[in-house]
């Protein structure tokens, strides 16, 4: 039994764990907390700021358009109002057009 404590108290000192990640093809040493971080989001997620810092990405922002309805000069007339209902294509009738900006 002594023998093994005496093996165990000869063995080297465990190193500590270094976590690392890649941001846009540069490996940077981090903390735990850091690399989880950096885990959830992604590396693909993150940008240089200055020269030893990183940060997320900004989002881009939706610019998403959708049509409405408005009168036009030919456009559709409906069935009891009902816009899922065309019933046919006159002039003056309504069409689906994005607003312009």
């Amino acid at each position: 039994m002594s023998e093994l404590i005496k093996a165990i108290k000869g063995l080297p000192p465990l190193k500590p764990k270094v976590h690392t990640v890649n941001i846009q093809g540069q490996s940077v040493v981090v903390s735990l907390k850091k690399k989880l971080e950096v885990m959830q989001h992604g590396e693909d997620a993150y940008h240089w700021v200055s020269a030893i810092e990183f940060a997320l990405k900004p989002k881009p922002k939706k610019l998403t358009k959708y049509p409405t309805l408005q009168k036009s000069s030919k456009g559709y007339i409906f069935k009891d109002g009902d816009v899922h209902w065309p019933t046919s294509i006159t002039e003056e009738g309504y069409a689906w057009r994005r607003k312009p900006e």
